[in-house]
């Protein structure tokens, strides 16, 4: 039986269970990427009605030679298969996922996951400049959750560890600028008996080479990642759905289309 009340932790899982993972960087491979693409996919398929997502003019409005972080809230399971999608098949790029106790999930790094260990600031500190490293490609897109942990779902306030702005910063100095994007994500029950994957991508945020101050730079990133996601939130409320692009939406079920179908009958004299 699941403990509702043990859910969630403010405790990273390598701390808690004082876990000496060694660093393990992604590795790729043409053939492992097709194996990725059409096994993360088909899970969102299973198990999702559909998949829709807005903003994704926003990632052209960067220079292509420029680095680009997104960053997203982490509530469950599913977020890193759905920034698989965004960046692989929406965007045509390829991930790079920081993953704790990615010793339990090696084939994961055949798609492009890395492991960090975070028993420790110091202990964390090789994922964090692997990750400035592999943004000198710009074949790669760099995924990451600040929160540090799974929170719960829409859990406010949002609030960030400093490890996106140390990566942005020293990126930013490396490569003469960084891309930042926030990703909102809501997993909802529309009208279909599935639930679906909502993805809102906001502006471009642009940090060039002059150092910021690293606390004020993690809050300005946190409120803007809680703004989108409380406007996505909001539209969703509404049933505002404007502007959003469909990645995938599975065809109905047999009782479905017949629902459909009894819908456009009218019965005369039936009053209804």
């Amino acid at each position: 039986m699941i403990d509702l009340e043990h859910l969630y932790s403010e405790v990273p899982p390598t701390k808690l269970r004082n876990i000496n993972e060694k660093f393990r960087p992604a590795q790729t491979s043409p053939f492992w990427l097709w194996v990725a693409d059409r096994f993360f996919y088909g899970m969102l398929e299973n198990r999702f009605y559909a998949f829709r997502y807005k903003g994704a003019e926003n990632f052209y409005k960067k220079s292509p030679d420029t680095p680009i972080i997104m960053f997203a809230p982490h509530s469950n399971w599913w977020d890193g298969i759905v920034g698989y999608n965004i960046c692989n098949r929406i965007f045509k790029k390829e991930i790079r996922l920081m993953v704790e106790e990615l010793n339990r999930f090696p084939l994961l790094r055949r798609g492009g996951a890395f492991n960090v260990n975070k028993k420790s600031a110091q202990a964390s500190m090789e994922a964090l400049k692997y990750s400035v490293e592999i943004l000198g490609d710009t074949n790669n897109i760099l995924y990451l959750f600040p929160q540090g942990i799974i929170k719960p779902p829409n859990h406010r306030p949002i609030e960030f560890q400093t490890g996106l702005t140390y990566v942005a910063e020293k990126a930013a100095k490396k490569y003469g600028k960084v891309a930042l994007m926030p990703i909102a994500v809501n997993y909802m029950f529309l009208r279909d008996n599935r639930p679906e994957v909502i993805v809102e991508m906001g502006e471009i945020i642009e940090l060039n080479s002059d150092k910021p101050n690293r606390k004020e730079y993690t809050e300005y990133l946190a409120h803007t990642l809680q703004s989108l996601c409380d406007k996505q939130f909001h539209d969703i409320s509404e049933g505002n759905f404007k502007g959003y692009d469909t990645l995938f939406q599975r065809k109905l079920k047999w009782y479905r289309r017949i629902e459909q179908r009894l819908k456009k009958i009218e019965v005369k004299g039936s009053g209804v």
